[in-house]
């Protein structure tokens, strides 16, 4: 089964964090990694593992690089029925309201397409001591990826 990662990133650290994931489980699986704006929702598959990898914005928005991604999702209204994925979510917990709160439209997007969430939705906190990639790196390893049997 085949990992793809598509991360939204406003500053690079959801890129950074999505990297080291892509590193992290390069050496058992195969994974692709894509900036969301580079991703066309035609090549989402049902095969293969998706971990959205997402910062928050603005007012507890999607990055503007993830924006026209999620566009597209909602003009096409794909059937994501039997596609699997985990979301990684990057925040700031100073702004208590939109917490997270870009991971947590991914996650909403998705479902609402028909899709399957997979393990813990991770949050990050800006204001932690943790690094993200240390976070991501952690919270990977929790996924049962390779346990997922494919379509």
């Amino acid at each position: 089964m085949r990992v793809v990662i598509l991360f939204g990133s406003e500053m690079g650290t959801a890129e950074r964090t999505a990297e080291a994931v892509a590193d992290g489980l390069a050496r058992s699986h195969d994974v692709a990694i894509y900036d969301m704006s580079d991703f066309d929702t035609d090549d989402l598959d049902t095969r293969d593992f998706h971990i959205l990898v997402c910062s928050t914005y603005g007012s507890g928005d999607l990055p503007t690089g993830a924006e026209p991604f999620f566009d597209q999702l909602d003009d096409r209204l794909p059937d994501l029925t039997g596609l699997r994925f985990a979301v990684f979510g990057m925040g700031d917990s100073v702004y208590d309201d939109t917490f997270n709160r870009g991971g947590e439209i991914c996650a909403e997007r998705f479902i609402a397409r028909g899709a399957e969430q997979v393990g813990e939705h991770a949050r990050h906190d800006a204001s932690a001591a943790v690094r993200p990639q240390d976070q991501a790196l952690e919270w990977v390893r929790s996924l049962p990826i390779g346990t997922l049997a494919t379509a």
